[in-house]
């Protein structure tokens, strides 16, 4: 059985690698966009004749759970599955070397990121968002550092 596993992984390699780069692509575009909402978002309800239950208001809360629930949350569960597809393809991660650790550590720390955005959509459905504009351009930067950093590991391979 675990033969036929890996010589089916093996036969796919190219087909789960390209699954998995659209995947991510997918992922990306919703963890760069849905900090850069709620910036629109916190921004807007602070204008005049923008308030929480406003047509604005609302359609920012449509705008974000449909992002998160249509796009994100699908991209995250398809670049796990690929990604873990990958993992397990014989000859394709050398265990001994630091590069596949540093990419899983980042991985889970963008899954984390994606948890955390979604707990925070939340927030603002029951209008108790803490953070600022300028904490959430902030937080725009988590997913880059952490693409830097796995683009940088799976290329290099060190």
């Amino acid at each position: 059985m675990f033969e036929l596993v890996t010589d089916f992984l093996s036969d796919w390699y190219f087909w789960t690698k390209s699954l998995h780069v659209m995947s991510v692509l997918a992922w990306m575009a919703g963890l760069f966009y849905l900090p850069r909402l709620y910036v629109y978002h916190v921004e807007g309800l602070k204008k005049q004749g923008v308030k929480r239950g406003s047509e604005m208001d609302l359609l920012f809360q449509h705008q974000e759970r449909m992002l998160l629930k249509a796009i994100m949350n699908p991209a995250a569960v398809s670049t796990w599955f690929f990604g873990l597809c990958l993992v397990f393809t014989p000859g394709i991660i050398d265990w001994s070397m630091q590069w596949p650790w540093i990419k899983g550590a980042c991985v889970i720390a963008m899954t984390v990121f994606h948890l955390f955005l979604a707990k925070a959509r939340l927030k603002f459905v029951d209008g108790k968002n803490e953070l600022a504009g300028r904490q959430w351009r902030m937080m725009n930067e988590v997913p880059t550092l952490l693409m830097f950093l796995i683009v940088i590991a799976v290329i290099v391979k060190f």
